[in-house]
């Protein structure tokens, strides 16, 4: 199916929708901890405890909502998921205690699922299966810049108002935006389903790559892959500006850090550019070893800085890639039949085995000290870019003959 304008339109609109998404949801959260802290008499340790208990519960309603997507399509869950990030936000501003406040936290994270990226990766393949690849490419280099968004747009905001001031802005950026966004797709996506263009062209669906025999096995491969650079993700990024400084890097680890994000961004300008020509196997073996190659080459050569900078440009661009690959990847090896159901299953074992990580990688750092803790990473990373490219000869052995 050819790209129409409305679709162009969707496009910019679910994009807009994941920047709102990930920086209300899970960015902005960050910038407003030491105040939640001081407000509610929590320590700043047990307020991000709260978050990444959080992250872990609401995590697991991603197969529900995986499973609502394929049966109801990705704009009705999306649009009802709006509505809900705006009442659990809500909540949590009139949060008037710590058990309220993580009940409301665990309702954020929850309704998150409905309508960021697995969400929205389910509705591109919806609209249009054979052009899904492109269209997820598109909307995460628009995701992408979040949390650039979202960290000085919420501290701007706290030097005028409170952090649960801050949560009712942001409800209301997801019930006035966000809710009409949704329902473009809603539309678009009920007429493609009942109408004169859907009786005359259907959208093609993909089909799996894999025989059936061999999709337990790649399903083991991919979880165990995408799960270890979440690891090495979420522990390192936490922590980054500290174990830099602690490397002898000293003020410049925050120059260093900032290097980050533009590093995502640019990788997906690369991605729409080049890496079309890979296929999405191929692409996540590159993601998964830019990993431990960019610590390593940290390792190797701290404090030098310009060797850090390049650390914090491949880490970006590994990060970067890994997003893409998440959507493209199952989509490629198990096809459009159930891929929101499959994308939920995912995500939830995803965060389950990772969740722990930035704790654990606390611990390292406290007892053992930055380089052996860095170098656990690396065996980390290095065991998910393992199980990545066994399940690439898997995949390409699976693949008919050009």
């Amino acid at each position: 199916m050819t790209e129409t304008k409305a679709d162009g339109a969707i496009l910019w609109a679910l994009g807009t929708t994941q920047i709102i998404g990930y920086g209300t949801l899970y960015y902005a959260f960050s910038i407003m901890a030491a105040d939640i802290a001081r407000d509610l008499g929590w320590s700043l340790e047990w307020v991000f405890g709260a978050f990444s208990a959080a992250l872990l519960l609401g995590g697991l309603i991603a197969p529900i909502s995986g499973a609502w997507v394929d049966r109801f399509g990705a704009g009705r869950v999306m649009t009802a998921g709006s509505v809900a990030a705006a009442l659990s936000l809500g909540a949590m501003s009139l949060a008037p205690d710590r058990l309220s406040f993580f009940l409301a936290l665990i309702l954020i994270e929850a309704v998150s699922t409905l309508v960021t990226y697995d969400s929205a990766f389910a509705g591109l393949t919806q609209l249009s299966p054979q052009g899904a690849r492109r269209a997820i490419n598109r909307i995460t280099l628009l995701g992408g810049f979040a949390s650039t968004l979202f960290w000085p747009l919420t501290a701007a905001l706290l030097e005028v108002m409170s952090w649960r001031d801050i949560h009712l802005v942001y409800a209301g950026l997801h019930l006035f935006l966000c809710v009409p966004l949704h329902l473009l797709l809603a539309r678009r996506l009920r007429s493609l389903r009942g109408g004169e263009e859907a009786r005359a062209a259907p959208p093609a669906e993909v089909a799996a790559s894999l025989a059936p025999g061999l999709q337990r096995r790649a399903f083991l491969l991919l979880v165990v892959g995408f799960s270890a650079g979440s690891v090495v993700l979420s522990a390192v990024l936490v922590h980054m500006v500290p174990v830099l400084a602690a490397l002898e890097l000293g003020p410049a680890a925050l120059l260093v850090g900032s290097f980050f994000g533009p590093a995502q961004v640019f990788s997906r300008l690369i991605n729409m550019g080049f890496g079309q020509q890979l296929s999405p196997m191929r692409l996540a073996v590159i993601s998964a070893g830019l990993l431990p190659a960019a610590i390593i080459l940290l390792l190797l050569t701290a404090p030098w800085l310009p060797a850090a900078l390049l650390f914090a440009l491949l880490f970006g661009l590994g990060s970067g890639l890994v997003s893409i690959v998440r959507g493209t990847v199952p989509l490629a090896l198990f096809g459009s039949q159930g891929y929101g159901a499959l994308l939920g299953r995912i995500t939830a074992i995803r965060l389950v085995l990772t969740a722990g990580a930035p704790f654990a990688f606390a611990l390292l750092l406290e007892r053992l000290g930055p380089v052996p803790a860095l170098w656990a990473m690396v065996a980390v990373g290095l065991a998910g870019l393992a199980a990545l490219g066994v399940l690439l000869r898997l995949a390409e052995r699976a693949a008919p003959p050009a």
